[in-house]
């Protein structure tokens, strides 16, 4: 990169990065564990269960959000942070001492680009497009961006980290429709529900609330776990 890109990349995550606040702290390592969003996966699930009437249609829709993951991590970790090598801005030696670091809590990897936002925006686009609810689509594009917020306030990821796996998430995930949507009307039948019950693609209102209060519980429970630091 340019000096004066990798200059303002460097000033825009410290912008972001860490606070005097030992609550938004606690708040930001809670929220960037993957084990904290177990419940919005088990919801994501319940809702593939739900509205959906055969194993085939099921394991087929759980089959592609693995190769969201497939696609986002594989790509991130296994091609492009080994051939980039570029050091996280916690560990670079020449960059790390001006950047706050929570809990000594500094990742062990390379930076670029962050797999956490291609993970999550690669399910969020999957989810988004499978679904078709806007309310829906812009909730989990919310998760996947606290998700990203949480890495730069740690000090683990750039911005430029951030965009790309942002790219790359929305890329994977449509790849991951792309391809579920190819086998999926060969074992269903291709309905377009009109009910202001149900999304055009059969999705109950009732069963998408559950997974939308699955991330405002999360964020509850993250507020209150972070409070007991005090």
């Amino acid at each position: 990169m340019p000096e004066s890109l990798i200059h303002l990349d460097q000033q825009l995550l410290l912008w972001f990065n860490g606070s005097d606040s030992l609550f938004v702290d606690r708040f930001a390592e809670v929220l960037t564990s993957g084990l904290t969003w177990i419940p919005l996966y088990l919801a994501l699930f319940y809702l593939v269960v739900k509205n959906n009437e055969t194993m085939l249609q099921i394991a087929l829709i759980v089959g592609c959000s693995a190769l969201c993951i497939l696609l986002a991590d594989g790509v991130a970790e296994g091609i492009v942070k080994p051939l980039v090598g570029r050091w996280r801005p916690s560990n670079d030696p020449y960059f790390k001492y001006m950047v706050d670091v929570v809990g000594n809590h500094r990742g062990t990897d390379y930076s670029f680009f962050s797999a956490h936002a291609a993970n999550t925006m690669s399910i969020a686009t999957f989810y988004g497009l499978l679904v078709r609810n806007k309310l829906f689509s812009v909730s989990l594009i919310v998760w996947s961006l606290i998700n990203c917020w949480t890495r730069m306030y740690l000090g683990l990821h750039y911005p430029s980290d951030i965009l790309c796996g942002l790219l790359w998430g929305v890329i994977a995930g449509t790849i991951s429709y792309v391809v579920f949507h190819k086998f999926y009307y060969k074992v269903s039948p291709k309905i377009n529900y009109i009910s202001s019950q149900y999304t055009s693609t059969g999705y109950s209102n009732i069963d998408i609330d559950i997974v939308m209060l699955a991330i405002v519980g999360i964020l509850a429970v993250a507020v209150v776990a972070s409070m007991s630091v005090f």
